[in-house]
């Protein structure tokens, strides 16, 4: 079986802009692989949220963060791209979140160049770490990679915080230490990015936030714009909320939710979508086989 970091590689040499919608948990996952997207991004405020019932404000640890990536990667067949936050704290921390994240089965990652506790990248209130921190930190998270088709992205946060000079700075750094990809957080107009093209030749990563600072530009946009990958981390998170909230309003004020039924899966749909059947199929072969050995005689 093809490895989901080759995979992921090779769709990032290939033509094409790579569409990853954010998944907090497996069922997302899952909803996002039966909608025929070819890859998804484990958002890592929606999994602080969802595991450990903190905003994303650095609440989560390393461990933390593994295990959902973990049980997203086992869930799913198309490659998955992990929030790493900062790393987990300096060079060696990082070093060890790449191996942690490899082995859960993601096929990439991107760290931040936040002060610790990071917050979220659209909160106003951040903070960046030296150039040279960073560099020192990506340098470890390389050096932690045994599979040299992971794909290890830098994102810098340094555009509300410092502007758009040390922003560039920040990107022809990283990327000369050698990062597969740049992710510049919140960048606010195509001046911005045109800027930052014309400084590194390098995959480009965009975070479309429906309520962040960032343009809503579609796909063919993107694409005209040379982007690589665009990330969708808090589009399925919302709208379950707002979905949640819409229907226990409802159950609340009439005692019923009869008028919902048609935005709710069915049990059928649900199940189906978790591979109920298939593996209610496996255990079916394996009882045929088994009685198959012993006659269907419980054996004491």
């Amino acid at each position: 079986m093809k490895r989901m970091t080759t995979t992921l590689r090779a769709m990032i040499n290939e033509p094409g802009l790579i569409v990853a919608p954010g998944a907090y948990d497996c069922l997302t996952a899952k909803i996002i692989q039966e909608e025929g997207f070819k890859a998804l991004y484990m958002t890592g405020g929606g999994t602080a949220v969802t595991h450990v019932g903190r905003p994303d404000l650095g609440f989560i640890t390393l461990s933390e963060m593994a295990a959902n990536a973990r049980a997203i990667a086992s869930t799913v067949n198309i490659p998955v791209i992990a929030d790493a936050d900062t790393g987990f704290g300096g060079a060696l921390n990082a070093y060890r979140t790449v191996q942690e994240y490899e082995r859960s089965g993601v096929a990439g990652l991107h760290i931040e160049d936040q002060i610790l506790p990071k917050q979220c990248g659209h909160l106003a209130g951040k903070q960046v770490v030296p150039i040279p921190e960073m560099v020192h930190k990506i340098y470890g998270a390389l050096e932690g990679r045994t599979d040299d088709d992971f794909v290890i992205i830098a994102r810098t946060d340094a555009l509300a915080v410092t502007g758009v000079d040390d922003t560039l700075k920040r990107c022809v750094a990283y990327a000369e230490a050698g990062v597969d990809a740049l992710f510049v957080e919140a960048i606010t107009s195509r001046e911005e990015i045109l800027r930052v093209q014309k400084e590194v030749d390098i995959p480009l990563m965009y975070n479309f936030g429906e309520h962040g600072k960032s343009p809503l530009f579609t796909h063919k946009e993107l694409e005209e714009l040379s982007y690589k990958l665009v990330i969708y981390p808090g589009s399925l998170m919302f709208s379950m909320c707002k979905l949640a909230q819409r229907v226990l309003r409802e159950l609340k004020a009439k005692g019923t939710t009869e008028d919902l039924i048609s935005d709710m899966y069915s049990p059928k749909e649900f199940y189906e979508t978790m591979d109920s059947q298939h593996f209610q199929d496996l255990d079916n072969k394996w009882k045929e086989e088994a009685d198959k050995i012993f006659g269907g005689k419980k054996k004491g």
